[in-house]
């Protein structure tokens, strides 16, 4: 492997959805040889990568070589591709047929997930289909054995990863054989196994494998081979996408290889895989080559420019049609072990990349006086305007008008003879159009505005599309304690060097570094990539002196495995590097580091998990256990890879090939144009300049300077912006608005991720229930980070609460926490903390997060009791608080508020908080959230004014005010259309109530205005204040309203007080929408259950309703909630329990022309005496059908008793659990829509 012969070619290829780039180094030729084909030409050729090798080979030798005929190898050294195979397949869904055999119980397990809406606001709520065609479950069942003591029935057994289980329920094959049998007459002959605990046991999945190879299976993919790591639901969907995709890489790669002669078995063929290594033909697998072409991006730009060109840390930004990837590198390749693509979860070792729906084919939108850009793309067909096949307005459109992009320079494959070049007039007469209809509702808004020309609105797209791309790399950095402004730019892909310089100030970098090969980097760094081999195994254990011991065991072994694996394909030892890993966590989280061992040889794993915990999380847990969960071992076959070529230095000035017009910031400016292979090491071109690289165009902006490094790739320095927004006018300046938009959403998102990743209590960080703020100085939302609909709004009436409460008294370095429902709260365990932000001394803004802590106090563990009367029976009400005085933290007034709840009239003692070390810890990671808000606020002040800021802030708010009234107008208009009323038709009236399962009523009357607008949400008729806990305060009923609203706005506005501008809502005052502060307030769908020693909490999906024009969905969370269920063997893990069934209430769903989803049901057995909560509505008035449908199926829980009883616990309830028994719960199904057919 070490060896390298100079007399033959090398290729590295990537295979795009669009396009396929070839790079060879050919002998003679320094420079190498670059091809990009269309990946896909039928007319012309079977396969690209073969074509281009065809050609290649035809140039080099000389030789005709046919089409038909096989290609000879004889002149080739190897060949490394990457492929999007698989990640097409995956997109499009056109992988092979598969069946998902599962353990009895959990047949919808993958389908289920976590439960979580991918898009809360989507009233359809449209998940990915299933990967798999049917489902097979498995008569067998593994325990973990907490208690090493139980003895029943069956023998303990030591799983892989030390844990011990408990073999309850042995595979039984005969059962499975007939099932299997099916399958295969179905015509499925690909199977995914996905069995519980097998991740530690992994027996039954093997038996299960080796019976379907006997019967024919052609591919099984057992989830612990794959991945052997607890958590079910991530490892039973990666051995479905390896079972969906294998056969289809397998199948395209026996294709590519077939096309040359024998002699391709001396070929050293390997293709690029998701972590960033190579890996021959026969183990490149589906679940591993997802990221394939991505991955060589990384690899290019991170070993040709880090450490050559700059020390600094690189962001890597490939731009291209329909999207850009994001990745950043700092001297080591981040990896992620789990990441969502196409809706499938994967959990495998793969590079951290980041993908933005956002691209040249972006496409540009004027609405409600905004300028928006995306998501939805034009695509290759028909494409922007200026491919000439009547497409619509895209970013490349823009570029275009702009003089960014040159048609002399971009090839002429347009029109129906596909030989015209880029069509300008075309798309100029489009823009006319749109400026048209811009500066019409401009003036509208201000008969004195000026108007907006071409060139003023396509520069204004692009700078909202750069700042649409600008997010995710400030969060991809900063969420990881990273500056942004401390990295280098690595710009590549066929449109990123276009949007470099204005990327790089929008994040305040000085540096931009655009490889040489840019429009081809994907390609090239396949030549810089390493072969890697990875093994991996459980080992569950506490981390101490004998854990590590047992680890350095366990890595002796999986070390002689990836050294095998390689020398198997010829590296001698010299040319083999390793690395260990052991997964590290704290105890009690869920957040796990992998933590790579020292190049010493020391194993102190746990003080490089501390500090790295601390760099990534701002904070150590002190006297907190660190536990093992994996073994990890990887092993490198160092390559003989690509070498950079130095350049001679330049002898002369550039030479500018032609001068042309290009519009930036202050008007059209003659802007020479230079070729980068006429560029010699040195030179140096002052912006505004042009540098043409193949087919790549690269903008250097005025203020900005370009140079050729000694590898020949461009490096720009990038001058600061100017501070040059001023509020000149009486309204917003459409293009600034946007901007705005996204900086202030940006801001609210990153103050999440910082409370995602400071906090400790897994309500935060993995079930996602909190969310964050922010607000002007009258307590008005500016922003809301969209996390959880229930709190959506409803902070601004807190802030506002807290404003009146303190008045003047509010200094700076003070930050407020309140929790109390009378006080703009929801309920007790949401506590809030504001932090008021002043500027030379006046009070500026507000920054406020919402966290759901687990234990705030009140009779029963997890502090939401189904009986309470009274608010001081759930726990700690704190209606104002200053959690912060002054800059010095109050933990000792907290600490007693905590745990000394006030008492009731009868002056019983009320517990305090069982977890108040996780309270204070949430509490400070919450003051952090507001805090980096706060940092990020400044940062916009200092380089906008305040002044402007603050305008802003109005802005937006009037811009999501006007999207409502637009909405509301047509919701009146459509709902007059389809009544047979006359008249007045200036307003129409809807009245509805629905019930509680006590009886009491919700009543409404929403009138809309449907020439101004407005609505008012009237709720006279509701019932007064129940003595119960379902009582919502009047800060609900408005996130309620919100929620509504934004769900009927097709469009993504910002989430801020505009919205309820042309609303009114009327709660009547001791209604249990607007009860005393002495009433208790209680939550959704909730099961709790713990004793003295821990508690658990979790909300439970059910089947949401349909539509006019779709099926409810099945199994998720519904409307005002949308937070994660826990792994179902994590919660066997954690817990004493055992769960039997976790899958979809078949036929629950209301029937209709469209059906409602179906419901849950959830049988949890309790191993030991515990106190068991649940909270549920629906029990007794069922889901509504709509038009005709028919209601959904009402819910139901019982507890079935160890003499088998079945009783039936009501929709609230609490109760004391024996060892043995066991809680079924039956969530609802939705309403359908529509008479059935």
């Amino acid at each position: 492997m070490g060896s390298a012969d100079a007399n033959k070619l090398r290729f590295c290829i990537d295979r795009g959805g669009t396009f396929t780039d070839v790079y060879a180094q050919v002998p003679g030729q320094p420079d190498g040889r670059v091809l990009k084909l269309l990946s896909v030409d039928p007319s012309n050729y079977d396969d690209a990568p073969v074509e281009g090798i065809r050609r290649i080979l035809e140039e080099f030798t000389g030789q005709k070589i046919s089409r038909c005929s096989k290609l000879p190898t004889d002149k080739i050294e190897w060949i490394r591709m990457g492929t999007t195979v698989a990640t097409n397949a995956l997109l499009e869904r056109k992988g092979e047929s598969i069946a998902l055999c599962v353990t009895r119980g959990f047949r919808n397990l993958l389908q289920i997930g976590n439960q979580a809406r991918p898009n809360i606001f989507d009233l359809t709520v449209s998940k990915p289909s299933n990967l798999y065609e049917e489902v097979i479950e498995v008569d067998e069942r593994v325990e973990l054995v907490h208690d090493t003591k139980d003895s029943r029935s069956a023998s303990l057994v030591k799983g892989v990863s030390g844990e011990m289980v408990k073999v309850v329920k042995p595979l039984d094959v005969e059962m499975l054989k007939p099932l299997l049998k099916g399958l295969l007459e179905k015509g499925i002959s690909c199977l995914a196994v996905v069995l519980m605990h097998s991740y530690t046991y992994p027996q039954h999945e093997i038996a299960v494998e080796r019976l379907a190879a006997s019967m024919g299976f052609k591919h099984v993919s057992l989830s612990s081979a794959l991945t052997p790591m607890v958590r079910a639901v991530p490892r039973g969907l990666t051995a479905s996408v390896d079972a969906y995709l294998t056969p289809v890489i397998k199948e395209y790669l026996s294709g590519f290889i077939s096309k040359f002669d024998e002699g391709l078995g001396k070929v050293n063929v390997l293709f690029m895989q998701s972590d960033g290594g190579l890996a021959p033909e026969s183990r490149f697998s589906g679940h591993k080559a997802v990221l394939s072409g991505p991955a060589g991006g990384v690899v290019g730009y991170s070993q040709t420019l880090f450490g050559l060109e700059t020390e600094k840390p690189l962001i890597g930004f490939d731009m291209g049609g329909t999207s850009t990837d994001v990745s950043r590198y700092a001297g080591t390749y981040e990896q992620v072990l789990e990441t969502q693509i196409a809706g499938a979860i994967i959990q495998a070792p793969q590079l951290d990349i980041n993908t933005v729906a956002a691209g040249g084919g972006s496409k540009l939108k004027f609405q409600f006086g905004a300028f928006r850009v995306g998501p939805e793309s034009v695509g290759a067909h028909p494409g922007p305007v200026c491919y000439r096949k009547g497409g619509e307005l895209a970013v490349t459109d823009a570029n275009l008008v702009l003089g960014y992009v040159i048609p002399d320079y971009f090839p002429s494959i347009f029109g129906s003879n596909e030989d015209q070049p880029l069509d300008f007039e075309e798309t100029r007469k489009e823009f006319e159009n749109l400026a048209e209809q811009i500066n019409s509702y401009r003036k509208s808004q201000d008969p004195f505005a000026k108007d907006m020309t071409v060139e003023d609105i396509a520069l204004g797209f692009l700078n909202v599309a750069n700042e649409t791309m600008c997010r995710p790399i400030r969060q991809l950095t900063e969420m990881k304690g990273h500056e942004t402004k401390d990295h280098a730019l690595a710009c590549f892909g066929g449109a990123g060097p276009q949007h470099a310089c204005a990327i790089a100030r929008s994040l305040g970098m000085k540096e931009v570094l655009i490889h040489r090969f840019c429009g081809i980097l994907s390609a090239y760094g396949m030549g810089l990539a390493d072969v890697v081999e990875e093994v991996q195994e459980p080992y569950s254990a506490i981390y101490c002196l004998g854990s590590v011991q047992e680890a350095s065991h366990r890595e002796a072994a999986l070390l002689s495995q990836v050294k095998q694996k390689l020398q198997e394909q010829g590296f001698r030892d010299e040319n083999i590097k390793t690395e260990t890993y052991l997964n590290l966590r704290y105890e009690g989280t869920d957040t796990s580091i992998m933590v790579k061992k020292r190049q010493d040889g020391d194993c102190k794993y746990d003080l490089d998990f501390v500090e790295l915990f601390q760099q990534e999380y701002g904070f150590k847990l002190l006297n907190r256990n660190i536990l093992v969960s994996d073994v990890r071992v990887r092993g490198v076959g160092v390559t003989n890879i690509l070498k950079p070529l130095a350049l001679e230095s330049a002898s002369s000035s550039p030479k500018v090939e032609g001068n042309y017009k290009v519009y930036f910031e202050y008007g059209w400016q003659e802007t020479p144009l230079y070729k980068l292979e006429n560029l010699g090491y040195g030179n140096v071109m002052q912006g505004p300049a042009i540098i043409m690289n193949g087919n790549s165009t690269v903008i250097v902006e005025p203020r900005c300077k370009a140079m050729i490094t000694k590898y020949g790739n461009i490096k720009m320095e990038i001058e600061s912006a100017s501070n040059t927004l001023k509020v000149a006018e009486k309204v917003a300046n459409v293009v600034q608005l946007s901007i705005f938009n996204h900086r202030f959403m940006g801001i609210a998102e990153q103050m999440g991720r910082t409370l995602q990743r400071t906090s400790i209590s897994t309500n935060i960080k993995e079930r996602l229930d909190f969310s964050c703020a922010l607000f002007g100085p009258d307590g008005g939302l500016v922003a809301n980070a969209p996390h959880v609909p229930v709190h959506l709004g409803a902070m601004s009436s807190t802030v506002r609460w807290q404003l009146n409460y303190w008045g003047e008294n509010l200094n700076e370095g003070d930050v407020l926490v309140t929790n109390h429902p009378c006080a703009g709260g929801s309920h007790l365990p949401d506590i809030t903390v504001i932090t008021p932000v002043f500027d030379n001394g006046k009070l500026v803004f507000f920054v406020a997060s919402r966290g759901h802590h687990a234990e705030i106090g009140g009779i029963t563990p997890g502090s939401m009791p189904p009986f309470s009367k009274s608010i001081w029976e759930e726990g700690a009400a704190i209606k104002a608080f200053k959690l912060v005085e002054k800059g010095i933290f109050q933990e000792e007034g907290i600490t007693k508020l905590l745990r000394f709840p006030s008492s009731d009239d009868l002056a019983q003692k009320i517990p305090g908080t069982r977890r108040l070390q996780d309270n204070l810890s949430d509490l400070r990671a919450q003051v952090a959230a507001n805090q980096r808000g706060i940092t990020l606020i400044k940062e916009l002040i200092e380089q906008y004014g305040l002044e402007t800021v603050q305008a802003y802030m109005t802005y937006v708010q009037l811009n999501a005010e006007e999207a409502v009234r637009e909405m509301l107008k047509s919701v009146a208009a459509r709902v007059l259309s389809q009544s047979a009323r006359t008249g007045d038709k200036s307003s129409v009236t809807i009245e509805e109530e629905d019930y509680m399962d006590d009886g009491s009523i919700i009543h409404l009357k929403l009138t809309i205005d449907s020439v101004k607008g407005e609505a008012n949400f009237d709720f006279s008729g509701t019932s007064p204040e129940v003595y119960g806990n379902w009582n919502a305060p009047e800060a609900v009923t408005a996130a309620a309203v919100i929620y509504c609203l934004r769900c009927l706005v097709d469009v993504d506005i910002p989430l801020n007080q505009g919205c309820l501008a042309p609303v009114k809502i009327y709660i009547p005052p001791g209604s249990f929408l607007s009860p005393s502060d002495k009433a208790a307030v209680g939550c959704m769908n909730n099961l709790t259950f713990g004793d003295d020693t821990f508690g658990y909490y979790e909300t439970i999906g059910g089947g949401s309703g349909a539509g006019p024009s779709w099926d409810g969905t099945s199994g998720v969370q519904c409307h005002m909630t949308n937070t994660r269920m826990t792994d179902p063997e994590i919660f066997e893990q954690r817990y004493p329990v055992i769960l039997h069934k976790f899958a979809l209430r078949e036929n629950s769903g209301g029937v209709g022309y469209h059906r409602g989803g179906n419901g849950l049901v959830r049988e949890i057995e309790f191993k030991r005496p515990v106190v068991v909560s649940i909270l549920s509505e629906r029990r007794v008035h069922a889901p509504r059908g709509l038009k005709g449908g028919e209601d959904g199926s009402r819910g139901a829980n019982y507890l079935i008793t160890k003499d088998k009883r079945r009783v039936y616990l009501g929709g609230k309830n609490t109760v004391e659990v024996q060892s043995g028994e066991i809680l079924q719960i039956l969530t609802p199904g939705g309403g359908g829509w529509g008479s059935p057919l």
